[in-house]
């Protein structure tokens, strides 16, 4: 090990324990952004060089939330956005999604993988696969993980008003009757995480210092950490550091 390894080393484990009793979040949400960038900077020509190393870098990801006591990790993979891409690129890209989803939820990972997103947006194989992962990682109680694809915050909330008025005209209420009880927790009742506590805190790489439409509704009170890596470059020691800066501040829940 050199001399840089070993500075580094110390670094992260010291700031490891700086974390030991720290009230931790319970959910983190990932903006895992940046990876086309980050092939362009290692002179790669095809974006896919670099979804396939941020793809890597997920299980990574994972352990380290598991290390650290998180119970529900959301990670954004595909935005209904993506979905507008060349087919050149985007064929390749859901390609990695799938082989990706497939093997978190290989018996031997710990995770319940539970899709989040438009699934009928996607291609009949993708929308597949994530069926797939969810019904054989279910019940697996170490670690929940929402795999957003094909996920776009207001059609999220469209979604959610619309099946809310299904189940209503289903059971014979009428508009009136609705608008006259209608509250957020029967919106909230209707996400895509419904009965998920909403993200304490939400993670975005590449430099990006906003929010994209990622949990538009879910992340009101989330505390924010922008980090300047892209995804594939997303280290131990960055993850720790978003844990500290989460756990210094103080939460008001408020303006």
């Amino acid at each position: 090990m050199g001399l840089h390894d070993l500075v580094y080393a110390l670094y992260e484990r010291r700031l490891a324990t700086s974390l030991t009793g720290a009230h931790l979040p319970r959910h983190v949400g990932v903006i895992l952004d940046g990876n086309r960038r980050w092939a362009r900077s290692v002179g790669a020509g095809d974006p896919a060089t670099g979804h396939r190393r941020g793809a890597a870098k997920i299980s990574d990801l994972l352990t380290w939330c598991e290390e650290a006591g998180v119970e529900i990790v959301t990670l954004w993979l595909l935005s209904t956005d993506n979905l507008a891409r060349p087919l050149d690129e985007l064929t390749p890209l859901l390609k990695i999604i799938e082989r990706t989803v497939t093997d978190l939820a290989d018996p031997a990972n710990r995770w319940q993988v539970n899709p989040v997103g438009s699934l009928d947006l996607l291609p009949g194989e993708t929308a597949r696969v994530l069926k797939d992962a969810a019904v054989r990682t279910a019940g697996k109680g170490s670690l929940l993980v929402n795999i957003a694809v094909g996920y776009g915050g207001r059609r999220e909330i469209a979604d959610a008003v619309r099946s809310l008025l299904t189940e209503h005209v289903a059971r014979g209420t009428s508009l009136e009757e609705l608008a006259a009880v209608l509250d957020v927790e029967h919106i909230a009742d209707h996400l895509y995480t419904r009965g998920q506590p909403d993200p304490d805190l939400v993670i975005r790489t590449s430099g990006e210092q906003r929010l994209s439409g990622f949990l538009m509704w879910q992340s009101a009170h989330s505390e924010f950490y922008f980090c300047e890596a892209f995804w594939p470059d997303f280290r131990r020691v960055d993850f720790l550091r978003a844990l500290r800066s989460y756990a210094e501040r103080s939460r008001r829940f408020g303006a």
